[in-house]
């Protein structure tokens, strides 16, 4: 055996790939937004799908878990949007925009 061998290191163990915890986290909070907290979650869920798809292109492959972070960015996406338009139905509602015609309707004199 040759000294050259003998003062080599073992190379590193190989191991497979580890998922982002921040594309876990993105995926969660997106499918929670639509359930248990809805505005609060689709924030959560964009701003941690950003930080995975970073934390992954940035790892040279050491991380997966990039659909995972696509996916909750793009839940929380739509959830942002449903919320907007929710609120805004809910404002014309308020201001009386859709029930006007239905309080007028029944006082109407349809007879010509």
């Amino acid at each position: 055996m040759s000294d050259q061998n003998f003062y080599q290191s073992p190379p590193p163990p190989q191991y497979g790939q580890q998922t982002s915890s921040l594309a876990v986290i993105s995926l969660v909070a997106g499918i929670a937004s639509y359930f248990i907290i809805p505005f609060l979650g689709a924030i959560a869920a964009i701003i941690t799908g950003n930080m995975a798809k970073k934390e992954i292109h940035q790892s040279a492959g050491r991380l997966s878990g990039l659909g995972m972070a696509k996916w909750g960015v793009i839940l929380g996406w739509i959830n942002v949007g449903l919320s907007v338009v929710g609120l805004c139905l809910a404002l014309l509602s308020i201001l009386g925009v859709f029930t006007l015609p239905f309080c007028v309707l029944p006082f109407a004199n349809f007879n010509y």
